[in-house]
């Protein structure tokens, strides 16, 4: 996994709740184009759920949240 993946990762599993893309981005340094192509990528890999419209979380959130 790729060091930014990571950092998404890591963001989306310390914030404990949803997040928006931008939001992430701001949380990690990263611009905004890349953080939607890596949860994009983290989406097809099931890390990542989207418990509502425009919100990612942790997969890990998903199963929490059940």
């Amino acid at each position: 996994m790729a060091d930014d993946e990571q950092k998404v990762l890591d963001a989306l599993k310390d914030a404990a709740k949803p997040m928006r893309p931008g939001e992430i981005a701001e949380a990690t340094g990263l611009d905004s184009k890349e953080v939607s192509k890596i949860l994009k990528n983290l989406k097809s890999a099931d890390a990542v759920c989207t418990p509502k419209r425009c919100f990612y979380a942790h997969a890990d959130y998903e199963k929490s949240s059940e």
